[in-house]
This record gives C-alpha cells, structure tokens and sequence, in this order.
C-alpha cells in the first residue's frame, strides 16, 4: 500500500493527469503531506540508544571438557547531558594440548575484564575529573595483564584471547590467536575484522595454500601468537565504528571453523533477536559435527 501511494505521488509530482470518469474527465491532483501521513511508515528510534547482546556456549560433541571461556557486560548511562552505551566482550579459546588450557582461557578472561572495567567503566562513573588512559592503551595494558595471569595460574597453559571494548558508537579491539571478531552488515558482507595468528594464516598470506586448504590443513591449530607463549609479543589492537546498522560478532574457532560465513550470515539475520541467533549459531555448529568448543558473542548497536 505505501509503495502504491509513492508511486503514485512521485507520477503526480510530474505533471497532473486526466483520467475518464463516467463520460467525463477529471483532473487528479499531487497528494499532499497531510494526504500522505496516514499511510506513512514512521522510522523506529530507541532511546536511548544501547546495546542488545546475545551469548552462546557449547562444549561440542566431540570433546570431553570446555577450554572455552567468554564475558559479556553491558550497560548505558542516560542522564540528559550523557547518553552513553557501554559494553565489554571477551572470547578465549584454551589452547588444545596444552596443560591448564581450561585454567588459561578463564583465567586471561577474568584478568582481561577487571583491568579494562577498573580502567575505563569506572571513570566514566566517577565524579572526579580524573585524567584517563586512551582506550587503546587500555586494552593493550589489559593484555598484558592476562598474560600475567596466564602465566602465573595455568603455567604451561596458553589461550587465545579477542577482547572489544564498546564505548557509544565506537569499538576498540585487543585480539591474540585466532579466535576471530566480525562486522556483519545487513547487504550480506562478514567482514573479519581480526587477523588470525596462526601458521596456516600465515601460508595463505604467502600464497602457498589456498583458504580451502586452511580449513583442512593438519596444522590449522597451530598459532604462533597467543597468550601464555614465552616469546614477547604485541597483541592487534583496532578501533571501528560500530556497523550500524550491522552486528559485531565474536567467535571462537569452534563456530567459524565449522560454519561457512554464508551460513553464519543467514542464522544471525533470521533470528529475531542476538540471543536467539546465538543459541541457533551453537546449534547448526553442533549439527556440522561440533568438533570444538564453541563460543559466540553477538552485539547490536541500537
């Protein structure tokens, strides 16, 4: 129906038109705005704006124990100067083979998400003019210090570690191994917005393999960053708009490693909700085979 009455508005904008009418003519007019209004879809706005955030966790349906470990914590401060959305979200995946690979992943995430909440969620609260760290800055000291915890309580042990600090319409990201961050945008596109440190990523990189070989590769689990490592290293660390419209989804290898991005992409948009679509995400993954853990985070910006 509305689409029926635009076009008619756009044909009459171009000229009036005469149309027979019992034997006669009449001349049909341009409608009007107030003509207009009944039938006009008014566009949906939230306020005040915030974030809808889904969880999803499987230990699979080929292993014993979940190496797997996620935070999700998000909130909003409206208070007619401030409208702020805030949110924090890690993934970890403990590294398969190794001793405390359990303790690593859940040890990195609680260690990740009290430097990052002590740092930034707090003074933003706080009523003091207090100078603050960038955010940047923040997530990478975050890193560091669940390498820290990694390798005081789970030594042996080693985990990856994808971390998004959402503040308003603005996301930073810290990112270790190869679990993996995305922007899904409602035209279709799963843009990866981390990179994977793993060996195989490396080969298609170099061009010795193909991505079809990558998902098959006998070594596709090795990474050559990650947390709990000896060697020093720097984890990535990048700032985004948030997709609006759009999703930020988070995933460990479990889910991403399982299902195409065609398929992830069908799931996350059909569902009417981001805790919906993760609980379908974990399923279709555990469908496929469910050969890892599986860890989802699914944000919306609205």
């Amino acid at each position: 129906m509305i689409k029926f009455f635009e076009r008619l508005f756009n044909r009459n904008r171009r000229k009036p038109e005469t149309s027979e009418h019992e034997g006669g003519f009449v001349q049909t007019a341009p409608l009007t705005d107030e003509q207009l209004q009944p039938v006009t879809v008014a566009p949906l706005v939230i306020e005040p704006a915030h974030l809808l955030v889904g969880v999803g966790q499987s230990v699979g349906k080929q292993r014993e124990r979940n190496e797997d470990a996620l935070f999700s914590l998000s909130s909003i401060l409206s208070d007619g100067n401030t409208e702020l959305p805030f949110g924090v979200f890690i993934v970890a995946d403990g590294m398969g083979g190794h001793e405390h690979g359990e303790v690593a992943s859940g040890v990195a995430v609680r260690a990740m998400a009290e430097y990052v909440l002590s740092r930034s969620y707090l003074p933003f609260l706080s009523m003091e003019d207090r100078q603050r760290s960038s955010l940047q800055e923040v997530m990478e000291n975050g890193v560091v210090q669940a390498q820290q915890a990694v390798v005081r309580y789970a030594p042996g042990g080693g985990t990856t570690l994808t971390a998004a600090l959402v503040v308003g319409e603005q996301v930073t990201l810290a990112h270790v191994g190869d679990s993996r961050a995305y922007f899904v945008h409602p035209d279709g596109r799963m843009q990866v917005i981390t990179q994977d440190h793993s060996l195989v990523h490396r080969l298609v990189e170099l061009g010795q393999i193909s991505e079809q070989e990558a998902l098959v590769h006998p070594q596709r689990n090795v990474l050559y960053r990650a947390l709990g490592q000896s060697e020093p290293f720097r984890p990535d660390i990048l700032t985004h708009p948030m997709p609006r419209p759009g999703f930020l989804l988070m995933c460990s290898d479990g889910l991403w490693g399982v299902l195409s991005e065609k398929e992830m992409f069908q799931i996350i948009t059909s569902a009417r909700n981001p805790a919906i679509a993760c609980k379908n995400l974990v399923d279709a993954a555990n469908a496929a085979g469910g050969p890892d853990n599986i860890s989802v985070i699914l944000v919306q910006y609205l």
